[in-house]
């Protein structure tokens, strides 16, 4: 039996009854979007999409994180685009929560349900259309493709979560397993989208300090999360984004799995020099 969940947001607006006081926070190291934050209000049209609508949860941003974007997208019947990448050196990731999408590339139309994953190259010339009767709601992850000489960009992909055995971490008993979309060794990809699944009572046992930027989204249940110095409650249709070398820590209570969707940049050497060179 397929239990995978995917929460994904709705929009509206909180009643004028509702406090002010909420889980939010942006500090120089970590930002907390939760899910109560993502209202109609902050949600973007976006050039050529038609019948779409957007939260934008994240953007380069000087001194803070810097290698990505990321959208929920929200594309209605009969919406989508025929010019959706604006950008001719950027690689993209979709990952679908609910409703269906055609992407089409090369010629080639792709489905994509609930855990459909795509990779799109940069300059690749894709297309995207909901061709179904519901709301399709999913992730579109975005990064300037870093080039290197001698190797080429990688190719398309189109995956489903549910045909991809999640890899457990070591010494773990399986409390804590990775679904991989792409092969870590595969050097040709300079960024990772994979999907983090602690089991009740998983945890990150140390705090993780390190170069790779982060998005996480929570998919599925709630825990409580290390960022920098602070405990933080997280629950699914959170956000959290970090920038390089901010200490994370994790511990899932359950009562049920706590899963997320996590971005991060890989496989590249660190730039010399000033910015621009």
């Amino acid at each position: 039996m397929d239990t995978r969940r995917y929460h994904a947001p709705h929009g509206g607006l909180p009643p004028q009854t509702q406090l002010h006081t909420g889980r939010a926070v942006f500090t120089d190291a970590y930002a907390v979007i939760p899910k109560g934050v993502m209202s109609d209000i902050v949600t973007s049209s976006l050039p050529f999409w038609e019948s779409t609508r957007a939260w934008i949860l994240a953007r380069p941003l000087s001194g803070f994180a810097e290698t990505f974007s990321q959208y929920i997208m929200e594309v209605a019947p009969g919406g989508g685009s025929d010019r959706p990448e604006p950008e001719a050196d950027a690689e993209g990731v979709l990952f679908v929560m609910e409703g269906e999408i055609a992407a089409t590339l090369d010629g080639g139309k792709h489905l994509l349900a609930p855990g459909g994953y795509a990779y799109l190259p940069p300059a690749s010339g894709w297309t995207l259309r909901n061709e179904g009767s519901e709301v399709a709601r999913f992730h579109w992850i975005r990064k300037q493709y870093d080039f290197v000489e001698g190797l080429e960009a990688p190719g398309p992909l189109f995956l489903d979560e549910a045909d991809i055995a999640p890899s457990p971490m070591p010494d773990t008993d399986g409390r804590w397993a990775t679904t991989r979309f792409v092969d870590p060794s595969d050097l040709r990809h300079d960024m990772h989208v994979t999907i983090v699944t602690f089991e009740p009572g998983g945890l990150i046992p140390f705090e993780e300090t390190h170069v790779m930027e982060h998005g996480l989204y929570v998919l599925e249940g709630k825990a409580v999360y290390r960022l920098n110095r602070d405990w933080v409650e997280v629950e699914a249709g959170d956000f959290m984004w970090l920038r390089a070398f901010c200490p994370q820590a994790c511990y899932a209570g359950g009562p049920g799995r706590f899963r997320y969707l996590l971005y991060k940049d890989v496989n590249r050497h660190a730039k010399l020099g000033m910015p621009g060179r």
